[in-house]
């Protein structure tokens, strides 16, 4: 089989020449920030360094300088996911005036936010007992690269770079891009510096600055980026009116992200690295956030390579954080119902129904050099987007949200039977139609995502066992939605069907020798009986009688397919086996978390608790207690953490939300029509208080107190408002 790598996912295939040091990450609606810890911006091999905003990067240079030296890092760190601090020193060197000056004597803080721009304050204090007169300089270029090329897409032609523009307290760069669109990066200095020059395609501003001893000089910064179908050069108004300074900036996103705390379900435990892990998700979703002014919210699945609306990402990731806030899950379904499939465009991959996988705003998605606008080729987003509305219903009761989505769910449901079962054997399937699209499109949709035993690569129709297992649930949740608006006979109908389907399934995916499931069929209907870790998403859906189910909860824990600190993505024992590849050996914390609530689903709290231990376990060697979107499979040692997957998104929203689904699988708590069901809470050793307060379930809100005492756990209703029922089963 022949297989063009050019279109598939860019990223999988194609490594930067040198692997990324560590990055730090800002992210405000359609905009974000990867610098290095110290707050550079290096052009060249690390080229996922930027200001990014519509999928195009407005600045790739931003460097400041000590005379000739760069200051040395002292430390750094992102606090509440959209505040960065920066604190940086001198090295000892002799200054122009032939002056020595003492190491560390010299001390910088960089504060920086995103809110339609990068607001950054230096602050500059003098340490040594006599004055300093120093040279601070600061360096910027911007190249305007869409995402897809910084992810490795080679481009046959691009725009035009126009000539820095220099005025008195900074500059602007320029370019026209294919698309029509001009594109601007306006940089403006307070107060002016003495100096400002442009060389080529970068710009510098200077400082001539005499610090007297132990007093706080402050310099800022402000980068605006423009998008105009004219030209953003001459837009002096438009930018002045975007151009709120740093200390506004960072008192409104101060609020915006209290207000969203506050909407929030507030959990508390007794152990600081799980309040810290908590705290951190909480605000990592809020900044993961963007709103569009056509289609409402959503939560975007990642930074740096997926800073986007994706259809399965965000349903997910919706899914898990329904304990938390059910607004996302709303907003999300709401956004993607407004772009679902319309008509038949193999060039996108869409058809009637269907929900998106992707949407790009950059120039090579305007310019039509990709498919993305949006992009349709997913399978399983939209039994996702079926069984997530049927949570939320669960969850919230929300007769309005039915109503508004009833019709993209009878659509989506139509997707299923005529567009997702090509074949018509009764299973989803999916087979590539754009050129441009993904080879994969299950949620391991890199080239070799899916893989036979002998490396080889099977011919599609392909339908991937989770697959089948999500619109087994989709149907039952259709089901339910159909019934509770009134048509009987279609809800009946869906029942029926999946049962049919579980029988279906079972037959067709079970692997008796090997006491597990294959993970798919191809386009001959042979199962590939790779091992892999997909098989645990059927657990939560239900499809599998329990002995099944046990058997395959207890083989996603032999030593083969578990690393130690979480569930691989393939057994070490199968030929294509690699714990560094992105999904044929590593570790996914949001598979996992999906299995784990397969855990909690088939009575397995043994293994459950293991299994969140180990991951919670292995946080603690990740920045931020936060787990990126993957790291490598290696098994785990006495002594060290897991080894991190060096271009991995971080932070990434279905990895963010993991830590709420494993949190709401170990409690034990289900919703069903508005009332909570609490079913075998189990706290493990390390975790022996837990408390939800304002706990949002149908039309009420209630507290919630969980606690472990002789090895039992018990749970207590603290606090309930409106009608709301809680049932504590032993």
């Amino acid at each position: 089989m022949v297989i063009d790598r050019q279109h598939d996912e860019d990223r999988f295939r194609i490594a930067p020449k040198e692997f990324q040091p560590r990055v730090e990450v800002l992210k405000e609606g359609e905009m974000f920030l990867t610098a290095l810890p110290d707050g550079s911006i290096w052009e060249g091999d690390l080229s996922g360094l930027g200001l990014f905003y519509r999928d195009t990067r407005f600045l790739n240079r931003l460097l400041f300088y000590l005379e000739e030296f760069e200051p040395l890092l002292l430390s750094s760190l992102i606090r509440e996911s959209h505040f960065a601090q920066i604190e940086l020193t001198n090295r000892e060197f002799h200054l122009p005036n032939g002056v020595l000056l003492p190491l560390q004597s010299i001390h910088f803080r960089i504060t920086r936010v995103l809110k339609n721009g990068l607001y950054q304050r230096l602050r500059v204090i003098n340490f040594n007992s006599f004055p300093v007169t120093i040279n601070l300089t600061f360096s910027a270029g911007a190249d305007y690269v869409d995402i897809f090329e910084v992810r490795g897409t080679t481009r046959r032609n691009r725009g035009r770079l126009l000539p820095v523009c220099q005025k008195n307290n900074g500059f602007t760069f320029g370019y026209e891009g294919l698309d029509r669109f001009f594109r601007s990066t306006d940089l403006s200095f307070y107060p002016n510096p003495d100096r400002i020059w442009v060389d080529g395609d970068k710009g510098f501003a200077r400082y001539t600055l005499t610090l007297e001893p132990h007093k706080k000089y402050f310099l800022y910064l402000q980068i605006i980026p423009c998008i105009d179908p004219k030209s953003c050069l001459d837009e002096a108004t438009a930018k002045k009116e975007m151009s709120i300074g740093f200390s506004k900036a960072a008192i409104n996103l101060n609020k915006d992200y209290l207000n969203w705390q506050r909407q929030c379900t507030k959990i508390e435990t007794n152990n600081e690295i799980i309040n810290q892990m908590l705290n951190q998700a909480v605000t990592d979703l809020r900044a993961l956030i963007s709103e569009y002014p056509e289609s409402g919210k959503i939560i975007e699945a990642g930074i740096p390579w997926y800073a986007a609306p994706f259809g399965r990402d965000s349903l997910i990731t919706s899914w898990q954080t329904l304990i938390l806030n059910p607004e996302i899950a709303k907003n999300t379904l709401r956004f993607l119902a407004h772009y679902q499939g319309k008509v038949q465009d193999s060039w996108r991959d869409e058809q009637p129904g269907k929900i998106l996988h992707e949407i790009r705003r950059g120039e090579m998605a305007l310019n039509h050099e990709v498919p993305h606008t949006p992009y349709y080729g997913t399978v399983d987003a939209t039994p996702w987007f079926i069984i997530v509305l049927g949570e939320v219903f669960r969850w919230t009761h929300d007769e309005e949200l039915l109503k508004d989505l009833a019709e993209p769910l009878k659509k989506a449901l139509y997707w299923c039977e005529k567009y997702g079962d090509i074949d018509g054997d009764g299973f989803i399937e999916y087979l590539r139609e754009s050129a441009s699209g993904l080879l994969n499109q299950g949620w391991k949709d890199s080239w070799d995502g899916v893989i036979d035993r002998d490396g080889s690569l099977p011919e599609g129709p392909i339908a991937l066992v989770e697959v089948q297992a999500y619109y087994y649930l989709a149907l039952l949740r259709g089901s339910e939605l159909l019934q509770y608006l009134g048509e009987i006979e279609e809800a009946l109908k869906l029942r029926r069907k999946a049962l049919k389907l579980q029988a279906k399934f079972i037959k067709a995916f079970w692997i008796e020798e090997e006491g597990f499931l294959g993970f798919a069929l191809d386009g001959k209907k042979r199962l590939i009986k790779t091992t892999v870790s997909n098989p645990g998403h059927a657990l939560f859906t239900g499809i599998l009688p329990a002995k099944l189910a046990q058997k395959v909860a207890e083989r996603l824990f032999r030593q083969d397919m578990y690393s130690g600190w979480g569930i691989r993505t393939m057994s070490a024992k199968e030929k294509p086996y690699n714990p560094m590849s992105y999904h044929n050996g590593s570790v996914w914390p949001h598979d996992n978390s999906i299995i784990a609530r397969g855990l909690k689903e088939a009575g397995q709290e043994f293994l459950l608790e293991k299994l969140v231990t180990d991951l919670v376990d292995a946080a603690r060697f990740f920045n931020y207690y936060r787990w990126p979107e993957l790291f490598c499979g290696f098994t785990r040692r006495a002594n060290g953490g897991p080894v991190r997957y060096p271009i991995a998104c971080d932070p990434q929203a279905w990895a963010v939300g993991s830590v709420f689904i494993l949190l709401q699988s170990i409690l034990g708590i289900f919703c069903d029509g508005g009332d909570i069901r609490i079913v075998k809470p189990t706290l493990p050793g390390w975790l022996s208080e837990v408390y939800l307060e304002n706990l949002k379930v149908g039309n009420g809100t209630v507290d919630l107190e969980f606690s472990r005492s002789r090895g039992k756990t018990y749970c207590n209703v603290v606090k309930r408002e409106g009608e709301v029922k809680v049932l504590i089963e032993p």
